[in-house]
């Protein structure tokens, strides 16, 4: 495709770079680039691409876009825009033919909720025979393809090749996570949205937004429309204080859902213990029964926000209460791990206060003995939650132990001291231990039959981020490997070891 072509729609384009030049393929990386390829130099928060140009051009690079204005030996290749990531969506979307206009695209924001909601979503539509994609925080699943994710919303030119292969395989839909930092830079920019879920708003992300009223205006441009239409159903949780700004704004559809009984989509009866829930949910043409594998009341919110958005886009109540009942588990969202021990452990990936808090409220309602929770909070990140944490671990479990999440560039004993002062203020035991696997020792070593150990704050990560390497880590690993050590699991270990050496 013409480069001219390609950034027709572009804002503010000045160029004296060749429109004529062929383009065989996009890139934001230098190392993807080719022979042939258009790149973008976009500045980001830890590298910036106009270090990278020299280098891609040398790759094969016929062009480079940027905000920039051109060094004067390159001006004969070079695009200026105004906007770099808006150009960058305006660009992919031609460049894939706008495989977006091809599919359903629902996406979910909020704080909490955005995960198990999705693959809550994904779920129905796969019951309801709707071929889709699913792109989030743990993993982009797309035409039999699985990569990890490395953002929870990856960039424009990312999405809309996976959204391109997803449409050549027969896609139909497609579920993503809308991060409040992919909204505030712009990264999905143009794109529309069949549907929009808003879970909630807690504290989260202030090291980056700076503010609560910035954090809830990146979510809120979800609603309004990034560069185009609003969506065509808006899903709001109707008891999150925030909803209230989102649903001002003007939709062709909405439906709202929650616990209270003014939501369109509300609970009648509930019911739940360690191997699930149940619950009558209140619908706008009557009600609707679901059972779910999923644990704790806290699922609950995100069974009710996926039930609404099914109904919304008029799946039938048949194939959403199917496709609630087959999602089993959602790595690291309150996922259990059995080893046989006679107490319950969940692994939650609850990195705030609020997370925190919820968590541990719906760890109570399954506790027959003691609570007990293992956390930590995560280096470089906002520091006015620490205390908030400690607190919420302090007053809500019976045993809090401290200990270290993915320090990056800060000490860990100095981030613990930060949360320390939350869970003095609670007044009740806790443990401090900066090693995580010896702090979750302790607390398996303490459990007994009827407890409950939550694990916070790493969910389905595999890996410990520290000041000068990244180590295998894995939460419901290292669990496994204890509850074998301190005596649980071993008959499940040796029937495993003995089936593999069958093999």
């Amino acid at each position: 495709m013409r480069l001219g072509e390609l950034v027709q729609g572009v804002d503010a384009l000045k160029t004296s770079a060749d429109l004529a030049v062929e383009v065989t393929s996009l890139a934001y990386d230098s190392r993807r680039v080719q022979q042939g390829t258009l790149f973008f130099a976009i500045p980001g928060e830890k590298a910036d691409g106009h270090e990278f140009i020299v280098p891609a051009l040398k790759a094969g690079a016929v062009a480079v876009v940027s905000e920039r204005a051109a060094p004067e030996e390159l001006a004969t290749r070079w695009v200026r825009v105004t906007r770099i990531r808006r150009a960058l969506a305006t660009v992919a979307r031609t460049f894939y033919g706008d495989p977006n206009s091809r599919l359903k695209l629902i996406g979910v924001t909020g704080t909490n909720g955005k995960t198990t909601t999705s693959y809550l979503l994904q779920s129905i539509l796969q019951a309801a025979g709707i071929s889709s994609g699913l792109f989030g925080t743990i993993e982009h699943r797309f035409a039999d393809r699985t990569l990890p994710a490395l953002n929870t919303t990856p960039e424009s030119l990312d999405l809309l090749s996976y959204f391109a292969e997803l449409v050549a395989a027969g896609g139909q839909a497609a579920v993503m996570e809308a991060s409040s930092h992919a909204l505030a830079q712009e990264r999905i920019w143009g794109f529309r949205f069949s549907a929009a879920v808003f879970t909630n708003l807690t504290r989260d992300h202030l090291d980056y937004h700076k503010d609560f009223e910035s954090y809830f205006k990146a979510k809120r441009r979800l609603f309004e429309g990034l560069g185009g239409t609003a969506p065509e159903l808006a899903v709001i949780n109707a008891d999150d204080p925030w909803s209230a700004r989102l649903l001002d704004l003007t939709y062709p559809r909405r439906i709202t859902y929650g616990l209270k009984p003014d939501a369109e989509v509300k609970v009648r009866h509930f019911a739940q213990s360690q191997a699930g829930l149940e619950a009558v949910l209140g619908v706008p043409d009557g009600k609707l029964e679901v059972k779910s594998p999923l644990v704790g009341r806290v699922n609950l919110y995100n069974i009710l926000a996926a039930t609404a958005t099914a109904l919304g886009m008029e799946i039938a109540a048949d194939k959403i209460q199917a496709g609630i009942q087959s999602l089993a588990s959602v790595p690291g969202r309150f996922e259990r791990v059995d080893g046989r021990q006679p107490f319950l452990v969940v692994v939650d990936y609850a990195h705030t206060d609020d997370a925190l808090r919820n968590v541990l409220a719906t760890a109570r309602e399954l506790t027959r003995g003691k609570l007990i929770v293992v956390f930590g909070c995560g280096g470089d990140r906002d520091r006015t939650k620490r205390p908030l944490m400690g607190e919420a671990a302090g007053s809500l479990a019976d045993l809090a132990v401290l200990t270290s999440d993915n320090p990056r560039s800060e000490d860990p004993l100095l981030i613990m001291n930060d949360a320390l002062v939350g869970l003095q203020r609670a007044g009740r035991p806790y443990l401090a231990e900066a090693d995580r696997e010896t702090a979750i020792r302790k607390a398996l070593e303490s459990a007994r039959e009827g407890d409950v150990v939550v694990l916070a704050g790493k969910g389905h990560e595999t890996y410990q981020v520290l000041k000068d390497r990244t180590i295998p880590f894995d939460d419901r690993e290292v669990v496994r490997r204890i509850l074998r050590d301190i005596g649980f699991g071993q008959a499940e270990a040796n029937e495993r070891e003995t089936k593999s050496a069958r093999r």
